[in-house]
């Protein structure tokens, strides 16, 4: 299905916000980079140095070896690989043939022309099964033309984590599909079940890829949204208000402490200590908790996201790649593309690293094959339903002006979604009410809205 038609935002705008598109959601060191330019039998590949991403770097031997293609790599912390990849791209310096990307950056580079489109090569290539690749992935990948601009690397949703033991304990049960209501409810009586334990952990860290991509889940099934169809900001409306009163309210009543500070990395770190009994978050994290050694190993259950009005509310992403327009070796980078994020490279990847390894979240294939479902048992089938259930088109109740369920897909949206997150942790926090949170944010929303109003 085709992504809803838009005008094209004008390319000075987009070139201007390119450097700040997404807030990191990643963090890590700086590991490599590779030097020698693209051209003749090598291609140079931009990414990000997140474990996957970094074992796939030490299997590209691999790759070289079948196709005969050199890979000189070039692997930077989340902000910095950003801002390179969009110096570059916005550029068409060509520097780079293939980068990682999300499928909230690729629609915007691909309206803006700079990146190469996969259809072509897809059609030629039936061995790599565009079709088995899961269709809500393919839809985020896919630009207001129409044609395909990424493919998948892996793919997330979100959904609920809760210590099955602790509510036998206290004789409650989890509902197959909980309301937020139901949810809050409960972390009231889970609520200091243990020892220094707390009901809930949702995060409060500032970033529109921190605190705001939950919460945006939440102002989608309780009636909200940033942007009506016609651009007009909706920060202040009923829908989006009640939302993040509850979100608010939830976590200061029923949450982590130190919940302004907290992220995905301080929520993980809390289920993992036993320091709460829920935790709405990316389905990546269950790979995290159910890992050999993990102390919660075992203990776990797993719900679908939370809703209200909303059938599903659990978000999409992935780390995609696309091939830069300006590549020299177009040809040479869809066979990397292919190689990378193909079935092949997942068998790779679990015999010799492990099937807890594979970048899943992609593939329905993966989701069937007995090595890969044995080894994730507890979560796989969740997880694959949480992506198959995300709806990146129409995530609400009401019609929207770009898609995005966690984010607004325009190249504004970064900054806009930082300030409104640092506004409202600012009332997790105590130090103003949502109500002033929310009108400044609608100030902020609204100059956005002056700029596409009409479009």
């Amino acid at each position: 299905m085709r992504t809803p038609s838009r005008r094209r935002p004008r390319v000075t705008l987009a070139m201007a916000a390119a450097g700040t598109l997404l807030a990191p959601l990643l963090s890590g060191c700086w590991v490599g980079a590779g030097g020698s330019g693209s051209g003749g039998d090598s291609i140079n590949v931009l990414m990000v140095n997140n474990p996957q991403m970094t074992e796939l770097q030490k299997l590209a031997p691999r790759f070289t070896k079948e196709t005969g293609i050199k890979v000189n790599f070039t692997v930077l912390p989340e902000n910095d690989v950003r801002d390179k990849i969009s110096q570059d791209f916005a550029n068409q310096a060509g520097q780079y043939d293939v980068a990682t990307l999300s499928n909230y950056e690729i629609p915007i580079y691909a309206r803006n022309g700079w990146l190469h489109e996969m259809d072509s090569y897809v059609a030629k290539d039936p061995g790599y099964d565009e079709q088995d690749i899961l269709q809500p992935m393919r839809e985020s990948l896919t630009a207001s033309d129409g044609k395909l601009y990424g493919q998948p690397f892996y793919g997330e949703s979100s959904f609920l984590m809760y210590r099955k033991d602790v509510f036998a304990a206290k004789g409650l049960t989890m509902p197959a599909h909980p309301t937020w209501q139901q949810v809050a409810d409960l972390a009231a009586k889970v609520d200091g079940a243990q020892p220094g334990m707390r009901g809930i952990c949702l995060r409060g860290l500032p970033g529109w890829g921190e605190m705001m991509a939950p919460l945006t889940t939440v102002v989608n099934t309780f009636g909200g949204t940033w942007f009506d169809k016609n651009w007009k900001a909706q920060l202040t409306s009923p829908g989006f208000e009640n939302a993040t009163k509850f979100y608010v309210g939830l976590v200061r009543e029923h949450g982590e402490s130190g919940a302004p500070q907290s992220g995905f990395a301080e929520c993980l770190n809390n289920m993992t200590q036993g320091k709460t009994a829920m935790w709405y978050d990316a389905t990546s994290a269950a790979g995290l908790l159910e890992a050999n050694g993990s102390p919660v190993r075992g203990k776990l259950g797993y719900v679908p996201a939370p809703v209200e009005q909303t059938k599903s509310a659990g978000w999409l992403y992935t780390w995609a790649w696309g091939i830069q327009k300006a590549s020299r070796n177009p040809d040479k980078a869809w066979k990397f593309v292919s190689w990378a994020s193909g079935k092949e490279y997942e068998q790779l990847v679990g015999q010799t690293g492990g099937w807890s390894d594979v970048p899943a979240g992609k593939r329905a294939s993966t989701y069937t094959n007995p090595d890969y479902v044995k080894s994730a048992a507890a979560f796989q089938e969740m997880t694959k339903e949480a992506i198959e259930s995300a709806r990146p088109n129409d995530p609400g109740v009401q019609p929207r002006p770009a898609p995005g369920i966690q984010f607004v897909d325009i190249p504004e949206f970064t900054d806009l979604g930082t300030k409104v997150s640092q506004e409202i942790s600012s009332a997790i926090a105590g130090r103003q009410s949502v109500d002033s949170a929310l009108k400044k944010s609608q100030q902020l929303a609204e100059k956005i809205s002056k700029e596409y109003e009409g479009r």
